[in-house]
């Protein structure tokens, strides 16, 4: 890591620190959308030892978030897409407990509103039994990702999320030509109002598993 990316990680930590310590001073919705926009730019935009403290700030932040309203079921969906992303950054070593919370996050969520955020949190839900190894290490089971995935969908028909994690699933299955419709519709799906960045990047990474869904293609020929 060079020094301006050092500079600008430690910058970025030290705004989220600083978040964590307002946020309760904004509305609601500012809050969330606040939440949204430091996920993407630790996601995306940060690396190794900077986006782990990045994502630890990001977890006290939804977890104050989802205390000061616990009667609202958004911030537990982002508390359980926080943790979920922290355990894919993580890897092997304690990605298995981040996800198991995550997994309670993203079930508590759907208790209190089964609609919430046009099912993103059955997106989070499905991904994260798509991914998690099965039984007898973790929970995940290819069956449940597949219906969670589709309920996805039905929620949110033109979603960029919920095509794009479908046509991964799709990917994974070796079903490359219906991932490839679902990620043709994720590319279609519109901008999402105050989420452009995170758009933007999804888009890339879209873009990225459909060179890999027309090589398997072009096999098949």
């Amino acid at each position: 890591m060079n020094i301006r990316h050092l500079l600008g990680s430690l910058m970025l930590c030290f705004t989220l620190l600083y978040s964590s310590l307002s946020m309760s001073n904004e509305p609601f919705d500012g809050q969330l959308l606040a939440l949204q926009h430091q996920w993407v730019k630790v996601n995306y935009t940060l690396t190794d030892d900077a986006q782990s403290e990045g994502f630890e700030q990001l977890l006290v932040q939804a977890k104050i978030m989802a205390e000061q309203y616990k009667e609202r079921a958004e911030p537990l969906v982002w508390l359980g897409i926080i943790q979920s992303s922290y355990a894919g950054a993580k890897g092997a070593f304690g990605a298995l407990s981040l996800a198991k919370e995550a997994r309670k996050s993203l079930e508590r969520s759907l208790a209190m509103d089964d609609l919430v955020l046009s099912g993103s949190a059955y997106t989070s839900l499905g991904t994260l039994f798509h991914k998690v190894p099965g039984w007898p290490i973790g929970f995940g089971d290819d069956g449940d990702a597949k219906m969670m995935l589709e309920k996805a969908i039905t929620l949110n028909p033109k979603g960029i999320d919920s095509h794009y994690f479908y046509g991964e699933y799709l990917f994974d299955k070796r079903d490359y030509a219906e991932a490839k419709e679902h990620l043709l519709l994720a590319l279609d799906a519109p901008t999402r109002d105050n989420r452009s960045l995170a758009d933007q990047y999804r888009r890339a990474e879209i873009q990225q598993l459909m060179v890999k869904v027309d090589k398997k293609l072009q096999k098949k020929h």
